[in-house]
């Protein structure tokens, strides 16, 4: 039986699905008028009860300077991604030799899980092609993979894009299990087992 608290939670976290579809339905219609404004909370009214999806629990933590940092991060990766793609697509000896990467996560949270999963598929070259939310696993198709040194290269920058993240928007509990796992923190060690990537 669910208590007047657990409605009340329940509501707080669908209400910034449902602002943005209020947000997603004035854009798309250019302008603002109150009857844009009515029509847009009637259909995320309807989104957000008819498709009805289980809210995605919030950390409660949020560290502005870390945010930045992985930002920045983020915009640098693209850019050196997407000359990096440009200079393949280019070179008239290229020759495919991809990979299918499996990458477990140090995280259980499924907003990291959710947030790693964009942030790496969104720089040119890889693309999550599934996830595993149970081990909070990624499958990435990779671009230019050609030997181990180069997967396990790839791999930690995965695990340092969930770093960024956790320390950003991560609960305490996040922080505490990355800063237990000290290769995952700094990438995988000759010697150590790899745990997630083939």
């Amino acid at each position: 039986m669910t208590t007047r608290r657990d409605r009340f939670n329940a509501v707080v976290n669908q209400l910034p699905l449902f602002i943005g579809l209020v947000l997603l339905w004035m854009l798309l219609w250019g302008n603002f008028s109150w009857l844009n404004l009515l029509t847009g909370a009637v259909f995320a009214a309807v989104v957000s009860v008819g498709f009805y999806l289980p809210a995605v629990q919030q950390s409660g933590r949020l560290n502005p300077w870390r945010l930045l940092i992985y930002f920045i991060r983020l915009l640098v990766d693209i850019v050196r991604a997407s000359i990096e793609v440009a200079a393949l697509a280019l070179s008239p000896h290229y020759k495919a030799t991809n990979a299918i990467l499996a990458i477990e996560l140090s995280t259980r949270s499924d907003l990291i899980l959710t947030w790693t999963a964009v942030s790496t598929s969104i720089v040119p070259g890889s693309i999550v092609i599934d996830i595993d939310r149970v081990s909070s696993t990624l499958y990435l198709h990779v671009l230019n993979m050609h030997n181990s040194e180069e997967t396990e290269k790839f791999r930690r920058s995965v695990l340092a894009t969930e770093r960024r993240i956790v320390l950003a928007l991560g609960s305490r509990e996040d922080v505490k299990r990355l800063r237990s796992k000290p290769h995952d923190r700094e990438g995988w060690k000759p010697g150590e087992p790899r745990g997630g990537s083939s």
